[in-house]
């Protein structure tokens, strides 16, 4: 009779887990609270008034002392969080979003991987078919006798260095795990050495290694997740595929490095530029003009899928005239880029494989150093303005002075 009136069923009870800086000071102070709240709700049934009145008065005053004292920790905690970790820009903005409650925007069901392979494609070719009339590129000439023509041998230590280097993530396709080929890389290594090697000598971007599919990322988690212009193709490219490009990356930096070819006015990408350094270039430089008692302009730019639209030809014609990368190299670079694919997953739909034919992928290693190096001659094409640039990848400031008297000219 029991088990028809009163059935037995499994009930999963969810512990909502306690704020950071919820410790046992708040948890004491919380008692205090119900246990006077509990007292004020009898009082106010049997007691007289003026019992009952001063139950409730200190019931009020426990709880607005209890609310001052999460805020006290709250502030503390967050303060004592970002002090900690202002040596470490990305853990910090990360805490900064958690405090902000900024977090990711789950894909929109109206969406699927088809419509926004379609739109990618087509914004890619919308841009490029706006810029068909421009004049043809020119390049600057690098500095004579720089020259990188062939890659150095890699050895089995750069190799494992290489990956336990990597970070702890993974995709779909990657063959192993990130933490087994970690704790494996001693006895994989030799192998995938052979492998670079081979590659590298031989002037050939493994055609493996050129697949990939698109992860869509809303660009801010207030846009309308219904909507394929609020989202950005970030590219999964297998984790073999990464090593090489970080192997690559290393020498054509050095190469870089030594040749000082590297752009002075870009502060993306690269070791010891940031935010923070493009912030106070421009602000420094806005600022003296400020206390001169002269005006300043400033002017934000933001290409439109910058790093979808490079030209490849354009490209590497700026690697050999501008940055003397011949020979192999040249080759390797060139097989890099030709005849990549990629297709779209999202949730459970999948888009048709297709190849790319314009473009550096957004979540390589080396993408982001190629598209600093595709761009570098606009800092002197604004430079020719009598304008100051300041780039920070695909953002660019603009900012010019000018005497009160001069004003108008400051406007062209």
């Amino acid at each position: 009779m029991l088990d028809r009136l009163v059935p037995k069923r499994s009930v999963t009870c969810r512990r909502r887990p306690s704020d950071p800086w919820f410790d046992q000071e708040c948890r004491e102070a919380k008692r205090r609270v119900r246990r006077l709240e509990r007292i004020s709700s009898r009082t106010s049934r049997v007691a007289t008034v003026p019992v009952a009145t001063a139950a409730a008065a200190a019931w009020t005053a426990e709880r607005r002392a209890y609310r001052d004292l999460l805020q006290r920790k709250r502030e503390a905690f967050w303060q004592t969080k970002i002090d900690a970790e202002r040596s470490a820009p990305r853990r910090m903005w990360q805490s900064i979003d958690a405090l902000m409650g900024r977090g990711h925007v789950p894909l929109s069901t109206s969406v699927d991987a088809r419509q926004l392979h379609r739109f990618f494609d087509d914004k890619v070719a919308g841009v490029r078919a706006s810029t068909a009339d421009a004049p043809l590129p020119s390049f600057t000439t690098a500095t004579p006798g720089c020259m990188l023509s062939t890659f150095q041998t890699l050895d089995i230590e750069d190799v494992a260095t290489a990956i336990h280097k990597l970070p702890d993530k993974q995709c779909t396709s990657d063959p192993i795990p990130m933490c087994l080929l970690k704790d494996n890389a001693d006895l994989l290594a030799p192998f995938i050495t052979e492998l670079c090697n081979r590659s590298l000598s031989s002037g050939v971007f493994p055609t493996p290694f050129k697949s990939a599919f698109i992860t869509p990322l809303l660009k801010k988690s207030d846009m309308d997740p219904a909507d394929c212009k609020s989202y950005r193709p970030i590219s999964n490219l297998s984790v073999l595929s990464k090593t090489v490009e970080h192997l690559v990356a290393r020498q054509l930096v050095d190469h870089l490095n030594l040749w000082k070819l590297m752009p002075d006015l870009q502060s993306a990408y690269r070791a010891h530029h940031s935010t923070e350094t493009a912030v106070l270039r421009v602000f420094s430089d806005i600022l003296g003009t400020l206390d001169r008692g002269d005006f300043a302009v400033l002017t934000l730019l933001d290409l439109s899928a910058a790093f979808d639209t490079v030209d490849h030809e354009t490209l590497l014609q700026r690697l050999e005239t501008s940055y003397r990368i011949r020979s192999t190299v040249l080759s390797w670079f060139a097989s890099y880029l030709h005849d990549r694919q990629q297709f779209v997953h999202c949730r459970s739909s999948t888009s048709i494989q297709s190849y790319i034919l314009y473009g550096v992928p957004q979540g390589s290693v080396l993408g982001l150093i190629l598209f600093l190096l595709y761009t570098v001659d606009l800092i002197k094409l604004v430079k020719v303005r009598d304008r100051r640039p300041h780039l920070y990848a695909d953002d660019t400031q603009l900012y010019g002075f000018c005497s009160p008297d001069r004003a108008l000219a400051l406007e062209e």
